[in-house]
C-alpha cells in the first residue's frame, strides 16, 4: 500500500492504468530494501534488475530477465516525452548502455536499486548523473492491461 508520504509525492497516482498501479504500489513498498549484487528478493537485498524483476512477478506475474541488457529487449521502446508510470529506464552506469534498470514513477522520477551501499529510493532522471546516463524506456503491454 502506498504511504501518505509515497502518495503524495507521486502526481497524476489516480490517473494510472490498473496494472500499472500494481507495479507502481509494489515497487514503493520495497523504499529502503538493501543493493546486493545479484539480490532478488527483500530479504537478500537487490540489484537493478532483480528489484524490476522482483516487481513485475509481484505485480503481473510476469518473469523478466535478470539482467538490464535482456530486460531492455522486452517490449515496445517509449519516447522520453511519452513516458508513463509504470515504464521501465534504462541507463549506461557500467560504460555500456542498457547497464542500469528502473521503473518510472511520473514527473521524471523513478524508483531503482543503485548500486553497493545504497537502498531501493526515488531519484529525479533530471539529476545531472542520471539525466546524463540516460539510455531509454520500454513499456510492457502487461503492465498496462
Amino acid at each position: 500500500m502506498l504511504s501518505q508520504s509515497s502518495a503524495s509525492s507521486i502526481e497524476g497516482e489516480e490517473n494510472w492504468p490498473e496494472r500499472a498501479r500494481d507495479v507502481l504500489v509494489n515497487a514503493l513498498s520495497l523504499t529502503g530494501v538493501r543493493y546486493k549484487y545479484g539480490g532478488n528478493s527483500p530479504e537478500t537485498g537487490f540489484d537493478c534488475s532483480g528489484f524490476v524483476r522482483y516487481v513485475f512477478k509481484q505485480a503481473t506475474s510476469l518473469t523478466l530477465p535478470h539482467n538490464a541488457l535482456a530486460i531492455s529487449r522486452l517490449g515496445q521502446a517509449v519516447p522520453k516525452d511519452e513516458l508513463k508510470p509504470g515504464d521501465l529506464v534504462f541507463f549506461n552506469t557500467l560504460k555500456r548502455t542498457f547497464s542500469h534498470v528502473g521503473i518510472y514513477l511520473g514527473d521524471n522520477r523513478f524508483i531503482h536499486s543503485p548500486s553497493s551501499g545504497g537502498k531501493v529510493k526515488i531519484e529525479s532522471m533530471q539529476d545531472g548523473y542520471w539525466a546524463t546516463r540516460y539510455n531509454g524506456a520500454q513499456r510492457l503491454d502487461q503492465a498496462e492491461k
